[in-house]
């Protein structure tokens, strides 16, 4: 496993006063956030509270209405998002999928060299897919496709790992290699930002860790951890 680069000045990714909206409807208001580096912070909170949204203003694919957003320079961002939101009739493999973690590294049109090859091979090996990596993407179940955009993460060996509930809707045998792959991002360095509707992943932050509550559109509630989530988030 390939560790993280020793980091160099500044924060890895910060938010300062950052509001976002889709138009006229607010979603986030203000809001201030630095996750902890190197650690595993959870977004925790209903559909519609704004988790995805703030990890698409953290993935810089969302540019906030207001505030500032301070990312490291030269800094790797992977993003997963939820299964809803891949295309359905992707026309490519597995293998395809998961190489295309490679491609910031590489560029789209760069050849993958032996290095990249190992690290696709090893992402497919973590998430058990190694099988299926011929098999179009369309063409797996909808816990086989989520294994395999998290793969895709890994492949990335990105310092921000994004993760969009990531295991909402799979099997169980699914939510424990994506549990497993978490654990793997945080042991090979990378700070891991992961938003989810279940209070159960509140205590796999640790006690280094991060736990935010979204509690409705435009609100994060304060920084902490939790001893007791509240029953409307489950």
């Amino acid at each position: 496993m390939t560790s993280l680069p020793a980091p160099t000045t500044g924060p890895l990714v910060r938010l300062t006063a950052v509001s976002a909206a889709y138009g006229d409807r607010l979603v986030l208001d203000r809001v201030d956030f630095e996750p902890p580096e190197g650690r595993l912070t959870v977004l925790l909170g209903p559909n519609g509270s704004g988790k995805s949204t703030l990890l698409a203003v953290l993935a810089g694919i969302l540019k906030p209405s207001s505030g500032h957003l301070e990312r490291r320079p030269r800094s790797s961002v992977a993003l997963v998002v939820q299964r809803s939101a891949a295309p359905e009739r992707m026309p490519l493999t597995v293998r395809e999928v998961v190489s295309m973690g490679r491609w910031r590294a590489r560029g789209p049109v760069g050849l993958l060299r032996a290095a990249d090859r190992r690290i696709v091979d090893d992402a497919l090996d973590a998430l058990q897919i190694g099988p299926l990596a011929r098999r179009p993407l369309h063409e797996l179940s909808g816990g086989q496709r989520q294994r395999a955009l998290v793969a895709q993460a890994l492949a990335q060996r990105a310092a921000l790992v994004l993760l969009d509930e990531p295991a909402s809707g799979v099997d169980d045998r699914a939510q424990e290699l994506i549990r497993a792959a978490v654990d793997a991002e945080l042991a090979r360095g990378a700070t891991v930002v992961q938003a989810t509707h279940d209070p159960a992943w509140a205590g796999r932050a640790g006690p280094r860790g991060l736990v935010l509550r979204l509690t409705g559109p435009g609100t994060v509630a304060p920084e902490g951890q939790p001893s007791t989530p509240p029953g409307a988030f489950g």
